[in-house]
């Protein structure tokens, strides 16, 4: 799955647009680099995304197309 498709779907960021954006500005880094909105996201990637001044890391447990709002905290797992 794309990255900013998975960003929307594990409601890390809000809408797929912002996302895109966000990943064509290089505030969002998968492994610790900076990655395109293409980027293929698989288990187990840690997923840093920056606003302003806060960083929010995210490892990636598991990739689905279609999740229920009350779900989306089961795709990943937040990090200090």
């Amino acid at each position: 799955m794309r990255l900013d498709k998975f960003l929307k779907v594990s409601r890390i960021i809000k809408r797929r647009t912002i996302a895109n954006e966000a990943c064509d500005a290089g505030r969002v880094e998968v492994n610790g680099r900076p990655v395109k909105a293409g980027y293929e996201v698989k288990i187990g990637d840690v997923i840093t995304v920056h606003f302003g001044e806060k960083a929010v890391n995210a490892e990636v447990l598991a990739v689905e197309d279609n999740v229920r709002k009350e779900n989306a905290g089961d795709l990943v797992k937040y990090l200090p």
